[in-house]
């Protein structure tokens, strides 16, 4: 795809979009980046027109830059520590936030059916499309741009979870509670889901061996997992109940 096989009105769009968050790169892969696979489907276009390969390459690049980040923000810090915020940082839950602050949903292009199902503002979809916007970020200028872009965006991210003793990372803590008295780590099972498919809710149930810990609920399974595993470590004491502060 060349630039000027975009119409004229998608490119000052983009135009519109990189300027706001001062990035000047050429258009081809921020285009793509920011086109959902159900639109190239309806309208018969080449698989590699739709984000998901760009998504491939911006999730290895998004934790590659948030590892040497958060490496060189706190020395001090052990691996689990590290881990720990990343794992919150580089969450569905948390791009979505970054993405919605920069705007990014309102310039997707979606399938007709996938607009009028709630796509544009499909937590995993604007994730999806902020990964696909930093592979398309690191194509064109390696990660010298991507590296400044979240550094800017996830800078207050970083401290506010810092500042939260429990990094807000339930299924890690949990995790490595059962590590430190056992072989084993919990698992996730779905029970099920209701709803139609742009509003669906989801239902988890968090297992140790075959003992039931708790039960959670969400919007998507990780959410609904996150829920049962902040259930769970309040039920084992791991952190303080509900009203209170965390441990």
């Amino acid at each position: 795809m060349i630039t000027n096989m975009i119409e004229p009105n998608r490119i000052k769009q983009l135009k519109e979009f990189l300027d706001s968050i001062d990035i000047k790169i050429p258009l081809e892969n921020v285009n793509i980046a920011l086109t959902h696979s159900s639109f190239c489907r309806e309208n018969n276009f080449p698989y590699e027109l739709c984000n998901e390969r760009l998504e491939f390459l911006g999730d290895a690049v998004l934790k590659i830059i948030i590892s040497d980040y958060l490496y060189k923000r706190f020395p001090s810090y052990n691996e689990g520590d590290l881990s720990q915020i990343r794992s919150y940082i580089v969450s569905d839950e948390t791009l979505d936030k970054i993405a919605r602050k920069i705007k990014l949903p309102e310039y997707l292009i979606l399938g007709y059916s996938e607009e009028n199902n709630g796509g544009r503002w499909r937590s995993s979809t604007i994730a999806c499309a902020f990964e696909a916007f930093l592979g398309a970020l690191y194509l064109e200028d390696g990660l010298k741009q991507s590296y400044k872009l979240l550094e800017k965006l996830f800078d207050s991210e970083v401290t506010s979870v810092d500042a939260d003793g429990a990094k807000s990372n339930y299924k890690a803590l949990l995790q490595e509670y059962f590590q430190s008295i056992s072989n084993s780590v919990p698992s996730y099972i779905l029970t099920k889901q209701e709803g139609p498919p742009h509003n669906r809710t989801f239902y988890v149930d968090v297992f140790f061996e075959n003992d039931f810990l708790a039960s959670g609920s969400g919007v998507t399974k990780k959410t609904a997992q996150k829920e049962a595993a902040k259930k769970a470590c309040a039920k084992l004491g791991l952190i303080k109940q509900q009203g209170e502060n965390n441990v």
